[in-house]
């Protein structure tokens, strides 16, 4: 791929993909094209590690606090700017109609033939909750990994995952796939997405004030209602 003086590069995790397409189209008048890569979050974090040059990366606020401490991103320019609810979905013709409580989440986990869970953060914290229940067996029995960068709601629409656990904007729209809600109180999970620039932009003065200007864009008021449109919101 070729980039033009005025084009610059960021690597994003899927669950932000289809919102960042949406906002580069809205960011056209401040005169830098950008160029953003969508890929499974453990994927990008390991490119952005290896050296691998982007002008800007845009992950979960935990993978860009990794990447900090480790000296690839600058210290200091993490900058958080939408937040997304981890939903738990079943195939349409699931006879689950509501999952409102803890009980009920676990009474479902607990009679699902597979369970779809991701590899990011979310993905983490769901084991980590079917554990806590006493229930490790049964994931490592029953769990469907999905691969890097497919969707969960993918594999349930293919038939191959009972009961789904994922960011909202990555279940929304697809066809045999009905999102009952977030998780319910009191284990709940938001996945706060982040921005970071990496180490190169310190010795770059007009590069990081183009790239300070798009991440300004993507915490602004315009960009809040396609936050919502994909099932997310802004933090403010």
């Amino acid at each position: 791929m070729t980039l033009t003086a005025q084009t610059r590069r960021a690597i994003s995790s899927m669950a932000t993909r289809q919102l960042l397409a949406e906002l580069v189209g809205l960011a056209s008048d401040l005169g830098v094209e950008w160029q953003i890569e969508s890929v499974g979050g453990v994927d990008a974090a390991r490119r952005v590690a290896a050296g691998e040059v982007f002008d800007l990366v845009l992950l979960a606020s935990d993978a860009i606090d990794t990447l900090i401490e480790a000296g690839h991103l600058l210290a200091g320019s993490r900058v958080d700017w939408v937040r997304s609810e981890v939903v738990v979905a079943v195939p349409s013709a699931s006879p689950w109609q509501s999952l409102s409580t803890e009980a009920q989440l676990r009474e479902a986990v607990a009679q699902a033939s597979s369970l779809g869970i991701s590899t990011g953060p979310s993905g983490a914290y769901v084991e980590q909750l079917i554990r806590g229940w006493g229930m490790g067996d049964r994931l490592e029995q029953r769990r469907v990994v999905p691969p890097p960068g497919v969707p969960v709601g993918r594999l349930m629409a293919q038939g191959q995952v009972a009961l789904g656990f994922q960011q909202r904007s990555e279940m929304m729209g697809l066809d045999g796939v009905r999102v009952l809600g977030p998780l319910p109180d009191p284990v709940g999970y938001t996945t706060v997405f982040s921005a970071g620039l990496p180490v190169a932009l310190a010795n770059d003065p007009l590069r990081r004030t183009q790239v300070e200007q798009f991440m300004a864009f993507l915490c602004s008021s315009s960009a809040a209602p396609l936050k919502l449109k994909h099932g997310m919101s802004a933090l403010s």
